[in-house]
């Protein structure tokens, strides 16, 4: 990933989530997490207009791995002895209300943003659980929606420097989705007890979060200065105009699908220079095991 888990930790001084005496709180907090994994199930559509078939695979393991995090945290649920609740309305709206409508999209707003800000809070988790079993499910979990981030970063450096006039499109979306977090926050700080030891920390959890979006945007390219440098207007034209794509999105030309692309795939044109042996099988075998290099675009790597 562009920015390590040192990075994306925050603080908390020790304060604990306990699960006796927390116990509800966390059953609403995992409800909020189980329902972001149930939309694993849109990671399908993306395999269908993924670009190359790198990247469907990818995607497809994305799938597994999310639609298994349901299960480990319905085993939190198991340990908590509670049932989930429905998420809240602005949970549902970031991860599916506002899902992208192309690509690069998904890949800026919901794969690096959208994934990374689970990403912290997971981080959090680990930090403040008092429960050794459940921190274990969530360090596992850590681990693949660390690809998951790495991917989107990659995939959205890589749009952003081949097509350099989508930047304030999608900078324009993933404004809004951090306005929406900042909603939310201002919503939970009147549904929850602020003075539990580890909710005091929410408001300089968010400023975190954001600087840590913030410094991300900037090492993708989707910003060329920092926030406060832009100015509110500018910011707020920005929200304007990531809004109006969306309104137009059914009028945009679509990306050819997977489909129609595969046969000039560079999985599927890749030769061995000895003997002319097409490698794909070799490649797509590579893909089953840890190796990001295969499943994602190096940094740097032309577009295919």
């Amino acid at each position: 990933m562009l920015l390590t888990r040192a990075d994306m930790t925050y603080d908390f001084g020790g304060a604990r989530f306990r699960v006796e005496r927390d116990r509800e709180l966390l059953s609403w907090i995992f409800s909020q997490f189980l329902y972001g994994e149930v939309t694993g199930i849109q990671v399908g559509h993306w395999i269908h207009v993924a670009p190359d078939l790198s990247a469907a695979q990818f995607l497809a393991r994305q799938a597994t791995e999310e639609f298994s995090h349901v299960n480990q945290f319905l085993r939190i649920f198991d340990l908590l002895g509670t049932r989930p609740v429905a998420a809240h309305p602005m949970v549902r709206f970031l991860a599916t209300g506002f899902i992208g409508d192309d690509f690069e999209e998904h890949t800026a707003l919901e794969m690096a943003q959208g994934e990374g800000f689970v990403l912290m809070v997971f981080y959090a988790l680990c930090d403040t659980l008092d429960d050794p079993r459940m921190v274990a499910i969530l360090e596992a979990a850590t681990r693949q929606e660390e690809r998951h981030v790495d991917f989107g970063e990659r995939w959205t450096e890589r749009a952003v420097r081949e097509r350099p006039g989508i930047r304030r499109r999608l900078l324009g979306q993933v404004l809004v989705s951090l306005h929406a977090l900042k909603l939310f926050a201002a919503l939970l700080a009147r549904r929850l007890d602020m003075g539990h030891e580890v909710l005091r920390h929410l408001p300089t959890f968010l400023d975190a979060t954001n600087r840590v979006a913030e410094q991300r945007l900037l090492m993708m390219g989707l910003l060329d200065r920092p926030l406060a440098e832009l100015g509110v207007a500018a910011q707020a034209l920005l929200v304007a105009q990531g809004l109006a794509a969306r309104a137009s999105a059914p009028l945009r030309r679509k990306r050819p699908l997977l489909t129609d692309t595969y046969l000039r795939d560079p999985l599927v044109t890749r030769r061995n220079g000895k003997d002319g042996a097409v490698t794909a099988t070799a490649a797509v075998a590579a893909g089953a095991d840890e190796g990001a290099d295969v499943l994602a675009p190096a940094r740097g790597t032309p577009a295919a």
